[in-house]
């Protein structure tokens, strides 16, 4: 049985038990992004969703995730309580057939609802007559398809490409990085065009090269998003940001006096200031970027939508924009390595940082730490080296960002070392 077949039984059975159980239930008849999903819990009332997806990893990890009823991530209390009730009765199932006679359980399609509603989110007739050269690399994934849906009639021209639905996203990891660009980049040397805009594997992160395959990285692309908010459509609120993404994000913020709120690795921390109010982006490392008005959620279509408007807005590339943010803000470089660290080591490692960090960091002395999430060194002038134990893999990631690529070298160099060091090897 293929993982495709395995993910449709998987959200067949979904059904069938939730159904059995006394609730409505609607399914969808083919694979949807993760944030039309999201968006279609919101706008049904419903009291909740399953996605099966496995994200921007790899196809083993595919599982079931669970979204509230204001269309987020079901936050750890709701995860808890569903936990709770595992084994605690025999399993009640109905088939498919049988509750769709019944009404139980109905197919539905939630394009069109979707589509709606985020033409109204951004200025989609100031985009539909840009006559941009658009190219989306759908990583193989769900959202393949989405932009030209959206750009239909429109004077864009859109090429999807990697746009084949396949279990086994093409043989990489459907995660919207550089190195997964391979195909894009050959076919934008071939085939230029003004953007390609990168979607994960369930279209809830964002990545993007330029037309010519240069590839941008996730942090580049916030930045570029929030920027448009700011000076072109005047955009007010607070902005949220998990703590390993780029410092350009405050530097901005500090220049249009926006509160910025710093939160741990993983979007539901970001959801749960959205839910709050009064928030304008939010944004993590990974590529995830929420905004106002729309879901308290992720959402990789919407985001590329934000930088068509922008380009459609400034007519120039986002090459040139982005040299532009470098001149006002400075060069922020950003890399990171994960390795694979003994899981007894992991709670040393981090206690040791937090009571003895290293006083300097190439030659500089370290200003700040930041402990609720990993353990994140600030140096005087301004570069940063993170630990973080993964919460999903058994590995350890090591982040660095500073002014330049030598800099951010030789910090994860350092980091390593000390990771090394605290676990007794070579």
């Amino acid at each position: 049985m293929t993982e495709d077949s395995c993910q449709r039984t998987f959200a067949r059975l979904s059904a069938e038990i939730i159904a059995a159980n006394g609730l409505q239930v609607y399914i969808c008849d083919e694979a949807q992004p993760t944030p039309v999903i999201s968006f279609a819990v919101k706008n049904l009332n419903a009291i909740g969703g399953v996605m099966i997806t496995a994200s921007h990893n790899p196809p083993r990890f595919n599982g079931f995730k669970l979204k509230a009823y204001f269309g987020g991530s079901a936050p750890p209390e709701i995860c808890r309580q569903v936990e709770e009730l595992l084994d605690k009765e025999h399993v009640q199932k109905t088939d498919l057939d049988s509750g769709i006679r019944e009404g139980k359980i109905r197919i539905f399609r939630p394009e069109r609802t979707y589509i709606k509603a985020v033409k109204k989110l951004v200025d989609f007739n100031t985009i539909a007559r840009a006559r941009l050269k658009v190219a989306h690399d759908a990583m193989f994934g769900s959202a393949a398809g989405w932009f030209e849906k959206i750009l239909r009639d429109t004077t864009c021209e859109v090429i999807t490409i990697n746009g084949t639905r396949d279990p086994l996203f093409g043989g990489i990891n459907p995660e919207p990085i550089e190195k997964n660009y391979v195909y894009s980049k050959q076919f934008l040397r071939k085939f230029p065009q003004d953007i390609c805009i990168a979607t994960d594997g369930d279209g809830d992160r964002i990545g993007a090269l330029d037309g010519h395959g240069r590839a941008f990285t996730t942090h580049q692309v916030i930045c570029l998003v929030l920027y448009h908010l700011l000076k072109n459509r005047k955009s007010k609120g607070r902005v949220v940001k998990a703590l390993t993404t780029t410092s350009m994000v405050d530097k901005i913020c500090e220049e249009y006096g926006l509160q910025l709120t710093e939160t741990g690795v993983g979007f539901k921390y970001i959801c749960a200031e959205m839910l709050k109010g009064d928030v304008l982006l939010g944004a993590e490392e990974s590529g995830g970027i929420g905004v106002a008005g729309h879901i308290p959620e992720r959402d990789g279509i919407v985001a590329g939508l934000m930088l068509l408007e922008l380009l459609a807005v400034e007519r120039k590339s986002p090459r040139a924009i982005l040299a532009q943010l470098h001149r006002k803000y400075g060069l922020h470089v950003y890399d990171r390595i994960d390795i694979n660290y003994p899981l007894e080591k992991r709670h040393q490692l981090i206690d040791t940082l937090k009571q003895n960090p290293p006083e300097k960091l190439l030659s500089k002395p370290v200003v700040k730490l930041t402990t609720f999430d990993g353990v994140k060194m600030y140096t005087s002038d301004g570069s940063w080296l993170m630990f973080r134990p993964s919460g999903t893999e058994p590995i350890l990631r090591i982040y660095a960002e500073s002014n330049s690529t030598k800099n951010v070298n030789g910090l994860l160099s350092i980091g390593l070392k000390i990771a090394k060091r605290v676990a007794g090897q070579k």
